[in-house]
């Protein structure tokens, strides 16, 4: 909004001329004629007067600060809903735009200084989970160039766990790109109709060999009806994967790992249960963070990069889901996530 200083000073003019007139109308020796010769030299002087001041002095800096005022506007200010101020109050509008502008500033500023800690946090924690792995193998590796080498069994361990590492190494690295692309949007989720049963099933035998090594009884409760959900195949295996590998990681010896369903009108819940060591209440709202650990000395005996609920939760996010936990210390813990039904499918009951 442009001010005029026309307007303006042709009504403080007026308003003078009419005190003007109004005074000198106390005075008896004035008669008419008067009060109005004198009311047009009031009004007149006091028109040009205020014009120069206001047009030279104030209205023309003030359009200035406006014009710059709109086009911060335009670019940046244009969400921020604007309040009018009256016509003789434009310094008032100033100051409300002004305002806008430094107050959507420091929520950027706000912005800013989160991400940089994020940032900051975030190499500390790949720098610090790249060592581990690397400093193993490098440890092997010149362990052996100091001699061991010369011995076929010492050797044949030294370059196992030294391989060791390195396969942990990949699987960190390749963690990281994936939760990379996932969140960059490089990675197109290809949705379809899945069994969502049939997939469990096979990850269930992946885990089968490890579960028995650790007496750990794993289960897949089979549904009474058919689990056709609308979901892209490989990165749901990411999911289950992710869940029932921590899930026996945190079981003891003799424990139970379970895998059920729950099937609803619109969607199918899937439920890992263990009856491992639990998770304590206040670390629930951060566990699905990058490389956050309940115990990370503890975590890190067990394996895993860190990352795998972190990987869970941006997954489910692109099927417009999200990861529910339960979990009491002592006796176990239960992570649930929901998938809609394919089209066709809820409409078979």
């Amino acid at each position: 909004m442009v001010y005029s200083a026309r307007m303006m000073a042709l009504l403080l003019a007026v308003f003078i001329a009419l005190v003007t007139v109004l005074f000198l109308s106390l005075v008896q020796s004035v008669d008419r004629y008067g009060l109005i010769v004198a009311g047009v030299i009031s009004f007149s002087g006091s028109y040009l007067l205020i014009y120069v001041v206001l047009e030279f002095l104030v209205f023309r800096e003030i359009n200035k600060i406006y014009k710059m005022l709109e086009k911060l506007r335009k670019k940046e200010l244009s969400g921020i809903k604007r309040e009018k101020s009256g016509a003789l109050n434009p310094l008032k509008n100033i100051n409300e735009e002004i305002y806008s502008f430094a107050l959507l500033k420091q929520k950027e500023i706000d912005e800013l200084k989160k991400l940089e800690a994020f940032r900051k946090e975030f190499i500390a924690d790949v720098s610090h989970e790249l060592k581990t792995p690397i400093f193993a193998a490098q440890g092997f590796v010149h362990t052996l160039l100091d001699g061991a080498v010369n011995d076929k069994h010492v050797r044949n361990r030294f370059l196992k766990k030294a391989a060791k590492s390195l396969d942990g190494l990949d699987v960190l690295v390749q963690d990281l790109l994936t939760l990379s692309q996932i969140e960059t949007g490089d990675i197109k989720m290809k949705f379809e109709p899945l069994d969502l049963f049939k997939l469990c099933s096979e990850v269930i035998d992946q885990f089968e060999e490890k579960s028995e090594k650790k007496n750990i009884k794993l289960k897949l409760i089979n549904p009474e009806h058919k689990l056709t959900v609308y979901a892209d195949w490989q990165r749901i295996t990411q999911v289950v994967t992710n869940l029932v590998s921590n899930a026996i990681n945190y079981t003891t010896e003799g424990g139970e790992v379970v895998v059920a369903f729950d099937v609803g009108k619109k969607n199918v819940t899937a439920f890992i249960s263990d009856t491992g060591e639990g998770i304590p209440q206040q670390h629930l709202t951060r566990i699905f963070e990058r490389f956050y650990r309940v115990d990370k000395s503890r975590s890190r005996e067990k394996g895993g990069t860190g990352l795998g609920l972190a990987i869970v939760k941006h997954i489910l996010e692109g099927h417009g889901s999200r990861a529910e936990v339960e979990s009491h210390v002592g006796k176990g813990s239960t992570f649930s996530f929901k998938l809609p039904r394919s089209k066709g499918d809820d409409e078979k009951e």
